[in-house]
């Protein structure tokens, strides 16, 4: 009886010993397999990114040889405002300049209720400047600081196979908290839409922006319409960029 037991004992200590040998194999390929899939996923991630960063650096390379009009549409607080026209072109610097192309409106009424809307206008132009060099540190997206986010952690990369595209999605890229995706055509290696989300000063300033490019006949990818909107605010700008001629083109 006592060697039954025994024997049993010895035949139940090996299956354990076995069985506990396959599972630490399935932990160490479970773990080898979840590895790869992550090298792998990292080195798709680092691919897609260097040619983001290529395609958006040798474009605005082509860009700054143009000059396009801009039309604008402001609605503040639900009221539209006239449209507004401008010439555009990159100055020396190379930030945008922009020339008025149609007649600035005067305010009507008495002196007083002039400098008041003058005022109020001013306040206004001030802040929209204001979100202006904010949403500069986006659009367009600037290589270094794309490399600056990959390197700490903060790009993650999805699919949108209908589409053909990657989205590739950077957290607090300019500030703390935000968001830029950038959906990417990998085979035309051309931004396709910017999608941002930020905010002026605290967050409960939400300030957005969806940018749609569209492509020239030379392939330059430029942003062809533009939305945004600055809830604290009640604003919202809808921007379309037509008319792009090299300097000195005929138009």
């Amino acid at each position: 009886m006592i060697t039954m037991m025994t024997e049993n004992g010895v035949v139940q200590g090996r299956y354990k010993r076995v069985i506990a040998r396959w599972i630490g194999l399935g932990l160490v390929t479970l773990f080898l397999s979840v590895n790869a899939l992550a090298q792998a996923g990292g080195a798709e991630l680092q691919q897609k990114l260097a040619a983001l960063k290529q395609s958006a650096a040798a474009n605005q390379q082509r860009l700054h040889k143009y000059q396009w009009t801009e039309v604008q549409q402001v609605t503040y607080k639900g009221d539209t405002k006239p449209q507004q026209q401008f010439m555009c072109q990159y100055g020396p610097d190379g930030k945008v300049q922009k020339f008025p192309m149609s007649p600035q409106q005067q305010p009507s009424g008495g002196k007083l209720k002039q400098r008041i809307v003058e005022k109020k206008k001013d306040e206004m132009v001030q802040y929209m400047g204001q979100v202006k060099s904010l949403l500069a540190m986006y659009v367009p997206p600037n290589p270094q600081k794309m490399q600056q986010a990959m390197q700490a952690g903060n790009v993650s990369l999805s699919r949108d196979a209908g589409a053909g595209l990657v989205n590739l999605t950077f957290k607090n890229y300019e500030q703390p908290g935000d968001q830029m995706v950038v959906a990417f055509d990998p085979n035309a290696k051309k931004i396709v839409n910017l999608n941002i989300n930020t905010y002026m000063g605290e967050t409960k300033d939400a300030v957005t922006l969806i940018v749609d490019f569209s492509s020239l006949p030379d392939g330059t990818n430029y942003a062809e319409k533009t939305v945004l909107n600055v809830a604290a605010k009640q604003i919202v700008v809808t921007t379309l960029n037509t008319n792009y001629h090299l300097f000195g083109a005929a138009q």
